[in-house]
């Protein structure tokens, strides 16, 4: 059985693959914001890219808001104030979503739970019951 660490790839991505555009940042900033275009747009189609295959099938598996329904990762990167430090982020975000996909999920060993286990579970509910039914109104 193939373990979390055994199974990650060393990825590479293609520079073709990755696609930069600087759009202009949000929020406050001033003048600064206003005239240059330090945010970058990352897109990366999973699709076209030279990733493996089952990388590729877990990458759009993902619940992520990042990937569009055509497969296509964007990254949005506004926190520094200069370019090379957005796109380098940008860069550093899309690796990590890699790396997430690139390991392959644990496989679950079926058990069953012990008879002490179920016996204790049952004699907490028990304990559990009596006392919500001493709640009640008193009776005499």
């Amino acid at each position: 059985m193939p373990t979390r660490a055994a199974a990650i790839l060393p990825l590479f991505i293609a520079d073709d693959d990755v696609e930069f555009t600087a759009i202009r940042a949000q929020g406050a900033g001033g003048q600064n914001v206003n005239k240059v275009s330090s945010a970058i747009h990352l897109r990366f189609d999973i699709r076209a890219s030279s990733l493996p295959d089952e990388v590729k099938q877990r990458l759009l598996a993902l619940n992520d808001q990042r990937i569009s329904k055509e497969g296509v990762v964007v990254i949005k990167a506004q926190a520094h104030r200069s370019q090379e430090k957005n796109k380098a982020e940008a860069l550093q975000r899309l690796q990590e979503m890699l790396a997430l996909a690139a390991s392959a999920p644990v496989l679950r060993k079926a058990t069953r739970p012990t008879r002490s286990s179920q016996r204790r579970r049952l004699q907490s509910k028990t304990q559990r019951g009596e006392i919500k039914s001493m709640r009640g109104k008193v009776r005499e």
